[in-house]
Order: C-alpha cells, then structure tokens, then sequence
C-alpha cells in the first residue's frame, strides 16, 4: 500500500509538472504569435495606408512615363531612371569590393589583430548615420577629388552603405559551405583559389545573390547621403544624346541626379501646387520598387538553390 501511494503521489507530480509545462508552453506560443501578428499588421498596414493614397496617381497614364515639368501630366520618368542608374553604378562598384573582402576573410585572412580591426571597422561602417556618410562624401567625393555634384560621387556614397552589408552577407553565405567541399577540392589537388571560383562560390551563390538584390532594395530608397552627393534637383535629360559628357545624357556619370526617395524630399520641403498627390504616387512607386526587390530575391535564391543543387 506505501509503495501504491508513493508511486501515485510521484504520478500527481509528474502529472501536474507536464501540465505547468504544457501551459507555459501554450502562454509562450500566444505571446510570440501576438507579437508576430502585430508586426504584419503594422507592415500591411503601412503598405496599404501608401497604396491607397498613392495609387491613383502612380498608376495614372503617363506618371511613370513622362517628365516631371510636363505640363499636362508630371511624371517622374527621370527621377526612375536616376534611382536605377544610380542603383547600377552602386553594384558595379560594391560587389567586386565586398566579394573580394569576404573571401579574403573567409579563406585567406590569418587569426590576428589586422584581422580583428577589418571586421570591426565593416561593423562601424554599416552603423554611421547615413547624413553622415553624405556629408562625408560630399566634402571627400565631391570637393576633394574633383568630381561635383554627381551620380559617381552618389553611388561612392551609396556604396560605403553597401560594402558592410555584402560583406556579412557574402562571408555568411561562404562560411556555410560545408567544410567537407573544401577538404575534397583540396585533397584533389585543387589551389585554394581554384577551390573558391569552383567550388565555394557556386555553392554559396543562392544566399549571394540573394543578399545582393536585398541589399540593392535598401540602397535603391535610400535619400540623405544622396542630397549632399547626387544633388537633389530634378534632372532633364534627352535619351536622343550621344554625348557621353553632355549633362542632359542619360548615361553621363558626371551630371547631377535626383532619386525617387530624394524627390520625394525635395517635394515635401518645397511644396507646390498639386505636389502632394505627386509625393504619394512616388511613394507607392518606390515602395512597389523595394517590394518587388525582396520577392525577387526569394525567387531568385531559390531558382539558384534548384539549378546549382540539382533538387
């Protein structure tokens, strides 16, 4: 009979420890999903709130295509081509820099101080206010090396916004290859250069790629170091031009640039007539724009993932 009642009052027990288990589990799992709800909801309402004060004019015919001193329609036609030009000229000068980086630390790098230094000093970059990273570039870029006013000057700017980003990304994705690749690759006989172009890079390139275009949808709204560098007054150009140097060509990195987001600046410090309904339609087009970055760099990732990974 005591050994009934000790194994029933041990059953209690262990009973009632599984149920206070079982309910703090259950608090815990309501607590998180709470928490999540409200962050979707303050995304999609956010979203929705642009959409529907926007919508009217982004998707009006001729907003995305004619200029802004269009008298019968203001467009921003120029300021798009200015945020992708500008995006463009960014990747061109950031990836091979942050690529190189992340491999040097990666594989190359030895275990010291310098190397200790390097990751620090890409972890302080990523966290200087972008002002003042424009004011950098405008006093660096812009005076000091000559260059004006200018998309080069931008997307230099742009680019110190950049680097630390692909940086973490590029040697997050490159530190999950597993080990086992590289030994293989080097135990055939394989440099490890050889080894990082045939074998690192094409495992790693879905999370590369991935990153990359996550990243580009940051730079692509990013407007307060594009004030001081790029300029913020709205460019004209002639698509017609030949002249690579003319301030008018499309193509000229030289010449003044105003983004989206900076327009959008400009627009709500100096008001004018019929400026609201513009500054609500470039909202939803730049948010549509960062948007359709992230669904295509899921697609992308995952496309890369199936056809480097035969799945």
């Amino acid at each position: 009979m005591a050994s009934e009642k000790v194994a029933s009052s041990r059953n209690s027990a262990l009973d009632a420890h599984v149920a206070r288990i079982d309910r703090q589990d259950k608090i815990a799992t309501g607590v998180l999903t709470v928490i999540v709800g409200l962050v979707i909801l303050l995304v999609v309402s956010i979203i929705a709130y642009i959409v529907i004060r926007g919508a009217g004019r982004a998707f009006a015919p001729g907003f995305l295509t004619n200029s802004y001193n269009d008298e019968a329609m203001a467009g921003i036609l120029y300021q798009l081509w200015d945020s992708f030009y500008l995006l463009l000229v960014t990747l061109v000068i950031s990836v091979p820099i942050s690529l190189g980086a992340a491999i040097f630390l990666v594989e190359y790098a030895p275990d010291n101080w310098v190397t200790s230094a390097a990751k620090t000093a890409i972890e302080t970059l990523s966290s200087l206010p972008s002002i003042v990273v424009g004011m950098f570039g405008s006093l660096f870029f812009v005076v000091t090396l000559g260059w004006g006013i200018s998309i080069i000057a931008g997307a230099c700017a742009l680019t110190m916004f950049n680097i630390p980003i692909l940086v973490r990304t590029i040697q997050q994705a490159l530190e999950d290859v597993p080990r086992s690749q590289r030994d293989a690759a080097l135990a055939m006989g394989l440099t490890r250069w050889e080894t990082t172009i045939n074998v690192l890079l094409p495992a790693a390139m879905p999370a590369i790629v991935t990153g990359v275009v996550l990243s580009a949808g940051r730079v692509f709204g990013e407007a307060a170091a594009l004030i001081f560098t790029s300029g913020s007054a709205p460019a004209r150009l002639n698509f017609a031009s030949v002249n690579f140097l003319s301030p008018t060509n499309p193509f000229n990195i030289f010449r003044p640039a105003c983004s989206l987001a900076v327009y959008i600046w400009r627009l709500t410090s100096e008001p004018t007539a019929g400026s609201t309904e513009i500054v609500w339609g470039t909202a939803t087009i730049l948010l549509l724009c960062v948007l359709l970055f992230n669904v295509l760099a899921r697609l992308l990732g995952k496309f890369l993932s199936r056809r480097l990974t035969a799945e």
